[in-house]
């Protein structure tokens, strides 16, 4: 079991409080996830329980977490920039004599058992492949409880069902973090919900015993339920005051109308008015308990412009085309493909199948043309962005006033703080980059996105209005993606890999 008792953690170098006074167990067979805005602490929440070391100088807590001498597997959002470069066999750090066991696990995790002696360093493996390897090394300690961040990222389909089945059948308990609302549906029966209100200067923390999609609906059936009864409270108070200032308003005429002939009216208009006094008062404390508005931390709130492309108008047509990895080998063999202004195609298929490739040729393909404007989102962000970018410097890169306004607003709109839209780049999370290429396509005004995994940083509750901006865009969206939500909600088309090139792609 582990236990949080009024857990409450706070940024070190501003005292601003991301976790608010959080308790919750978690005992063996519990599937809890752990859901939140980017930023909103939820990799530092799952570190501090892990071990408070991992974020020792960075913040500090109050409240307890009891750990009950559990062996504990903690895997990280990504592995480091050292870990990347060891090989396989260096990383799992295993003698001779003991890769069997990691050759089993590797069974057990639906794996090549091979894996374990590939001499390739990590960071090269398909996600699909390092996810795996990962695992096994947390396996390895024959943990009892498992601590998992974003395992999710970067995984093809196949292997977050294998993901999803392995949370599922797991012994001991399971507290993750992710962005896939199927995989979270299919395994959490518990939630945690990190929330920063109040223009991020309010944490509040939840903590539910219930499946995923039971939260989030009985969530919004509260949120409403008090906004009516708040609604209705203050529109009673409002009549109440407006009374009350009509009475006000007589009484304080009469005695400003008072004669010093009449001396007994005055009196008693004196008392009146202290007895409104009096009743005003009572109004104030009466206001100051009313029911409050419910208060959500929104998500996005962004709309992109209006299309004027006509539907018919063939964008790309492709014949005997063939993919080809930076150091010249193709990838499966000839392919045609033809693409209309208007078509939504979701490109999917496993790891290594050469999905960003084929999105990197269609983008060097359209950028050549002047009839449209295209939009590339790439999987990895700093194809585009430079790291010592400012979100305001990479949205109005002339400092034009009008220009750097617009961008503010827009940021603001995606809940960035005034210091966040200051900052490089490199310091923000993943979420907000992602958010960031949004706000730079609803400035672009593009005809034409190409996105790549856009999902793959979003929260689970802010996926649903990026699902809704793509799938009603009234140009062309060519996506690549996993999110098999994202694929069902904004694929018109579907274009999968293997059947596209005929790539005969393995991955473990």
């Amino acid at each position: 079991m582990i236990q949080l008792n009024g857990l409450s953690i706070f940024n070190a170098a501003d005292g601003r409080r991301l976790v608010d006074g959080l308790s919750f167990t978690l005992n063996r067979g519990d599937r809890t996830v752990l859901i939140g805005e980017e930023g909103n602490g939820k990799s530092t929440l799952l570190k501090y329980i892990y071990d408070p070391r991992l974020v020792e100088g960075r913040v500090y807590a109050t409240g307890s977490v009891t750990r009950g001498g559990h062996r504990m597997g903690y895997l990280a959002q990504e592995a480091s920039a050292e870990e990347n470069a060891l090989s396989v066999r260096e990383f799992l750090g295993l003698e001779e004599h003991e890769l069997w066991r990691a050759e089993a696990l590797c069974a057990e995790l639906d794996a090549d058992p091979a894996l374990v002696r590939e001499t390739r360093p990590l960071g090269t493996l398909s996600g699909g492949e390092r996810v795996k390897t990962r695992l096994v090394k947390v396996l390895l300690g024959e943990p009892d409880m498992l601590l998992l961040d974003e395992p999710t990222n970067d995984i093809d389909i196949e292997t977050l069902e294998w993901l999803e089945g392995m949370i599922n059948s797991f012994d001991g308990g399971v507290l993750f973090v992710s962005h896939d609302e199927t995989l979270i549906e299919n395994t959490a029966k518990a939630v945690i919900h990190l929330e920063h209100i109040h223009h991020k200067k309010v944490a509040r923390s939840t903590y539910a015993a219930l499946p995923y999609r039971r939260y989030v609906e009985e969530r919004e059936r509260a949120f409403a339920h008090t906004a009516q009864v708040a609604a209705f409270e203050h529109a009673e108070q409002k009549k109440k005051e407006e009374r009350w200032q009509k009475i006000y308003e007589k009484v304080d005429a009469a005695q400003r109308g008072l004669t010093r002939q009449d001396p007994s009216t005055g009196r008693l208009l004196k008392k009146k008015m202290h007895s409104v006094l009096s009743q005003g008062r009572r109004l104030e404390r009466e206001r100051e308990n009313l029911t409050e508005a419910p208060m959500a931390e929104f998500q996005i709130l962004l709309a992109l412009p209006e299309v004027s492309l006509p539907p018919k108008k063939e964008l790309l047509r492709l014949r005997g085309e063939r993919l080809l990895l930076p150091d010249g080998r193709a990838i499966g063999g000839e392919f045609d493909l033809d693409v209309n202004a208007a078509e939504h195609i979701v490109i999917t298929g496993r790891n290594g199948s050469g999905k960003s490739t084929l999105l990197k040729m269609l983008y060097a393909q359209l950028c050549a043309r002047r009839d449209v404007n295209v939009f590339y989102m790439p999987q990895d962000y700093f194809e585009v962005l430079d790291e010592n970018d400012t979100p305001i410097s990479f949205l109005a890169p002339t400092g034009e006033k009008d220009a750097v306004t617009r961008a503010r607003t827009y940021l603001g709109s995606v809940r960035f703080t005034k210091d966040e839209a200051q900052s490089p780049v490199s310091k923000l999370s993943g979420g907000q980059k992602a958010k960031l290429f949004f706000v730079k396509m609803a400035l672009d005004g593009p005809d034409v996105l190409l996105l790549d995994e856009p999902t793959r940083n979003f929260s689970p509750l802010s996926a649903p209005v990026i699902r809704e901006l793509i799938s009603s865009f009234g140009g062309c969206v060519i996506a690549v993606s996993h999110d098999r939500r994202f694929i069902s909600e904004v694929g018109r088309r579907i274009v999968r890999m293997e059947d596209l090139t005929g790539a005969n792609v393995h991955r473990p």
